[in-house]
């Protein structure tokens, strides 16, 4: 029979030696009697596997000291962090034995039992914890550990708990660690995730990735010893290693660029790694090495991705550069300093990272309480899907940096168009936004932004924010300022058909069904014919006046074709009747031309002006005119 008490007791040691020399003696009785309680309270309970359930806690304790370098107190909630929920140990019991920090902590990782939801329990308990990082980051740290251990021994679950779990981590947990600058913690979460959600998908592609690290073992390993001697011939003694992406990762890009396994690039990577000799510059180390690799190696133009002027905004730091291999296939090189590599594991927690995800908590938390006040009780934690999606679309998508012309950078989720750079600047210049110029060029302020781009905003006062450009935008505080806007606008007397599409001086009738807003038709309208024959008595009389309201409407003209007939038409519709074209196609058939020009008119006695100085132009024969939508 396994010896359950020799394996608790050596685990619970472990983390003990772990902590032991950067936790003072006081701290460590603490620690210890915070494992004996857990191990009595959970004395009765076992895993799905059939293992003491202390062994759960234990393991999320040793994920936080060891992994995650966590402090004492949040070892003591991993140690207790189900004793409130699952034993009949109250909290008021942890705080008077542990103190009021682990109390919280424990109460952070609590799950809230109700009668009833706003939306699921799983919402909820997000939100739970979404609430603590506005007092404090380490609940979600403590969190991040439970669940890492959950997805390691997820195979013991029945199929729908592990898709339930999966499908947390892939939603919530993962693109949090992220977030937050532990890229192993996310890279594992997916990966597992990816694992019991799509097995097949997952058994294939790793079987690919084996066969592929294979066959390519012999020349990349050469490629390895190349970029390693080059550079220790120069006195630089480096750590280079060949990895290759997870599974997930290669799915991930694989369904992004539409390729298939063996027409993905970048497969694989190589990691440089160089020490930093005292009081030498970390960017001047990589900038030297660039130089070295580039001169041995043909470098891809424009392969090069900055990360360590431009960190990410989760910390992380790096020199990315494509090198041509002597095999002829380019290859993704990451140049990165001891420290930069010790900080890609423990994120916000690593020695030169604070500032930059402090800079990210304020802002999560200023948008959060953003967010809750619209869409969430935090008192109740009252939270539906709405505010969740919201969330994911302001922090989890990974970021990107684009820039001022004078030189800002502005960090925004990818994906994000030029209407989210302006109104990450203020709401005025978003809600009159007109047109963008990116690096230099003439673009659409619906125009997606990369890495990197030099954005500027052109407003217009006579612009204002409509429902189309809700879809052009990503972030929460775009997306917020421009339904405020369109709230706050005052609502519509009525609606046009948008079959007939009336416009002022038709005429119109009017349908009010009730409890929905008047619709106006012209009287012609074969819908409002079939409306007045089944429901008489919502027909209305209206009076369908001009108020400065531009309708487009589209003119089509049939003209001999000659010299000059373009000039004649932008003319007449410009100059003389002040009127802007929002489109103009012509087709030319045996010297007969068809001309469709869209413009906005206010009413329908301007649409037959229109109409009338058209027809006196030399040689046109036919112009007909219909309002659109």
């Amino acid at each position: 029979m396994t010896d359950y008490d020799k394996i608790i007791e050596d685990r619970a040691q472990h983390v003990f030696d772990v902590m032991s020399p950067r936790t003072a003696e006081e701290d460590m009785k603490r620690l210890k009697d915070a494992f004996l309680l857990a191990r009595e309270a959970h004395a009765p309970q076992v895993r799905k596997t059939g293992e003491p359930y202390i062994l759960h806690p234990i393991a999320v304790a040793t994920i936080a000291a060891e992994e995650l370098h966590l402090d004492v107190n949040s070892v003591i909630a991993a140690f207790l962090h189900d004793v409130v929920e699952d034993t009949p140990h109250p909290l008021e019991e942890i705080g008077s034995r542990f103190g009021d920090d682990v109390a919280f902590l424990v109460n952070v990782l609590t799950k809230r039992e109700k009668k009833n939801y706003e939306m699921s329990k799983q919402v909820d308990n997000f939100c739970q914890i979404l609430d603590s990082m506005q007092i404090d980051i380490r609940p979600i740290m403590v969190k991040l550990a439970d669940r890492l251990h959950n997805m390691r021994t997820l195979s013991s679950m029945r199929s729908d708990k592990q898709m339930k779990i999966a499908g947390e981590t892939d939603y919530f947990y993962a693109p949090l660690a992220n977030r937050l600058g532990l890229y192993h913690v996310k890279t594992e979460l997916e990966n597992l995730s990816f694992k019991f959600r799509c097995p097949h998908d997952f058994e294939e592609i790793s079987g690919l990735i084996e066969n592929d690290r294979r066959q390519q073992e012999e020349r990349l390993e050469r490629f390895r010893l190349q970029l390693e001697g080059t550079l220790a011939e120069a006195g630089i003694i480096t750590h280079v290693e060949v990895s290759y992406r997870q599974p997930y990762s290669v799915w991930r890009k694989m369904r992004k660029y539409g390729d298939d396994f063996n027409h993905l690039k970048y497969r694989h990577f190589t990691d440089v790694v160089f020490a930093t000799p005292e009081g030498a510059d970390e960017k001047e180390m990589a900038l030297r090495i660039y130089s070295l690799l580039t001169d041995r190696f043909k470098e891809k133009p424009g392969g090069i991705s900055n990360y360590i002027d431009s960190p990410k905004e989760n910390g992380y730091q790096s020199f990315h550069v494509k090198l041509l291999a002597d095999f002829g296939r380019w290859q993704e090189v990451h140049i990165t300093s001891e420290r930069m590599a010790r900080n890609s594991r423990l994120g916000y927690l690593a020695d030169n990272s604070h500032a930059m995800i402090g800079r990210w908590l304020d802002k999560f938390r200023k948008t959060l309480r953003d967010i809750g006040h619209n869409y969430c009780s935090i008192e109740s934690h009252s939270c539906g899907i709405d505010f969740m999606e919201k969330v994911t679309a302001s922090f989890y998508n990974d970021d990107i940096m684009v820039f001022t012309p004078k030189g800002k950078a502005v960090i925004l989720p990818q994906k994000s168009s030029c209407l989210d750079f302006a109104y990450e600047i203020s709401d005025e210049l978003g809600n009159h936004a007109k047109y963008a110029r990116v690096n230099g060029f003439l673009s659409s302020i619906k125009a997606p932004l990369r890495r990197g781009d030099v954005v500027q905003i052109f407003p217009d006062s006579s612009v204002e924010p409509t429902e189309d450009r809700l879809e052009s935008v990503v972030t929460y505080k775009a997306k917020n300022a421009i339904q405020s806007y369109l709230d706050d606008k005052i609502p519509p007397k009525y609606l046009r058909c948008q079959h007939c599409h009336p416009i002022p001086g038709d005429e119109v009738i009017g349908f009010k069904a009730p409890g929905q807003p008047l619709t106006l038709h012209k009287r012609d309208c074969q819908v409002v014919i079939r409306l007045a024959s089944q429901f008489g008595d919502d027909i209305k009389s209206v009076d369908f006046e001009p108020d400065g309201t531009l309708y487009p409407v589209a003119v089509t003209v049939k003209a001999v074709d000659r010299y000059h007939l373009f000039l004649d038409l932008v003319d007449c519709i410009s100059n003389k009747l002040n009127l802007n074209i929002d489109s103009y196609n012509s087709t030319t058939v045996d010297s007969i031309a068809t001309i469709e020009i869209s413009f906005g008119i206010h009413s329908y006695s301007e649409l037959q002006k229109i109409v009338r100085h058209i027809s006196g132009i030399k040689d046109v024969d036919e112009v007909r005119a219909r309002s659109v939508g």
